[in-house]
């Protein structure tokens, strides 16, 4: 074995003790690592630090920092990043109530993509409370080394989260090395193999929700896959196919005034998204050709129009603003939206405009903006109005599934990494709690996206938060 020499050096440090022990998880076991004291020997926490940049190349990794789990990792992602010159994050336990109260310390800059550093992983809740710190600041992460698997499933439910972890070496070729060189008795590794045996963790993902808020009405565990096959109206059959295989529930809302930027944001991100959302009325130097593009990035790259163009007038003047005037909209966007405020007839002029096309209608339930009149009685009536003209209408703008029926799609605006509340009124939520908590299933995010340093990163994080939710949602229910 590679890293003999290394195990046996941490044998003899006292770092791997055999007895009765009792782990934070409350386990009894007869087998403990107390890595800690590995800051007393330089030497090998130098050499620790070295196998496990040697690991992180083998895995292939591309990454721009460092952050060790606190923390007896902390020094190990220090050796790491000042011997390979790569910034450094550092975790709290928890937040400071004074100064900045930040959880991660360093200067971040969105779109970063961050490599997790730990000594070793039982069930993988340390490593992942780690990455839930680093995203929610707006990092990229998804690979993780560890000097030691415990070998009880945490490598396996850190993978079901979307972070691909690998280790230096594993609990059972500790036991290998230690018998071989007569540092245990057979009896001994025999009753750990045992213990491992005997205390393994279910692999599935990580994500659970927190205390539910009344915002929830209902929340649909099937997968995309599974609602595409009973899904009737093509454009929701499509959008449920293609999240699928693609492996995305993020929307870019396209809120920029330039045709050629918003061109190349929709070349750059379409790998990434399931919609572009347009508010096409606000490029300032439209030209027809634009659509033609925009219609040709959307083949390439597999992913929805939806023209953002909230209809809300009687009938005969939406089926006309909708088919004709400068932008044609019926000719481009695959989806379109309304307000329910004028009744079925701006449904119903949608809908005759549309005939004979592959077209759909959201229906806005609900809206993020502080002090909207979106609620009450006027969700429930936007709810009712949508299921019966569902030949149509096909799901929502809401900040909540509104609807019971599997077959109905709900996307949510305002979400951002950190949530909070941002200018003229736009309150934001997380991913985790639009998609888990609130049972939403599309994120639609804008200016945290065009705004970035790394726009392209910062989209690919989104995405991997965004698909990440839904599984744990999907994973969570088939394990309940």
């Amino acid at each position: 074995m590679a890293h003999d020499n290394l195990i046996l050096k941490l044998f003899d440090a006292g770092a791997v003790k055999f007895g009765d022990f009792v782990l934070k998880s409350g386990i009894k076991s007869p087998v403990y690592f107390d890595l800690r004291v590995m800051v007393s020997y330089p030497e090998i926490m130098e050499e620790v630090s070295e196998v496990l940049w040697g690991v992180a190349e083998k895995m292939g990794v591309t990454f721009d920092s460092i952050c060790g789990v606190p923390y007896t990792a902390l020094p190990i992602a220090s050796l790491m990043s000042v011997k390979h010159k790569k910034p450094m994050f550092i975790r709290r336990k928890e937040a400071k109530d004074y100064g900045t109260a930040k959880m991660i310390e360093g200067r971040v800059e969105k779109g970063q993509s961050c490599l997790i550093v730990e000594d070793l992983v039982t069930s993988g809740s340390s490593i992942f409370e780690t990455y839930e710190a680093l995203v929610d600041v707006g990092l990229v992460v998804s690979d993780a080394v560890v000097l030691l698997d415990r070998c009880q499933g945490g490598i396996e439910k850190l993978k079901k989260s979307g972070i691909k972890t690998q280790s230096a070496f594993t609990l059972r070729e500790v036991l290998e090395v230690l018998e071989k060189n007569e540092k245990i008795k057979p009896t001994v590794k025999s009753e750990v193999e045992r213990f491992i045996d005997h205390n393994q963790f279910e692999p599935m993902s990580m994500f659970t929700p927190k205390k539910k808020t009344q915002a929830v009405s209902y929340c649909i565990h099937l997968s995309f896959s599974e609602r595409a096959k009973v899904c009737k109206h093509p454009v929701a059959k499509r959008l449920f196919t293609l999240m699928e295989e693609k492996q995305t529930n993020l929307a870019f809302a396209a809120d920029v005034t330039d045709s050629a930027e918003f061109l190349k944001l929709a070349d750059l991100l379409g790998p990434h998204i399931c919609i572009f959302k347009t508010h096409i009325d606000i490029l300032s130097n439209f030209t027809p050709n634009v659509i033609t593009e925009l219609k040709a990035l959307a083949k390439k790259h597999n992913f929805l129009i939806f023209e953002d163009r909230k209809f809300a007038d009687i009938g005969s003047t939406v089926k006309n603003q909708y088919r004709s005037g400068a932008y044609k909209i019926l000719d481009w966007a695959d989806i379109v939206n309304a307000h329910s405020v004028p009744g079925q007839g701006v449904v119903e002029g949608l809908r005759e405009a549309a005939k004979g096309k592959e077209r759909g209608c959201l229906l806005i339930a609900e809206m993020s903006s502080k002090g909207n009149l979106a609620t009450g009685d006027y969700k429930a009536a936007t709810v009712k109005m949508a299921e019966e003209m569902s030949d149509f209408v096909f799901g929502f703008i809401s900040q909540s599934a509104v609807s019971r029926k599997k077959t109905m799609i709900h996307m949510t605006p305002g979400v951002k990494l950190v949530p909070g509340a941002g200018t003229l009124g736009q309150q934001y939520l997380t991913p985790q709690e639009v998609i888990i908590e609130r049972g939403s299933d599309i994120i639609i995010v804008g200016r945290d996206i065009y705004e970035a340093s790394n726009r392209l990163a910062t989209a690919a994080n989104y995405k991997k938060v965004g698909y990440q939710a839904y599984c744990a949602r999907v994973f969570r229910s088939k394990d309940e």
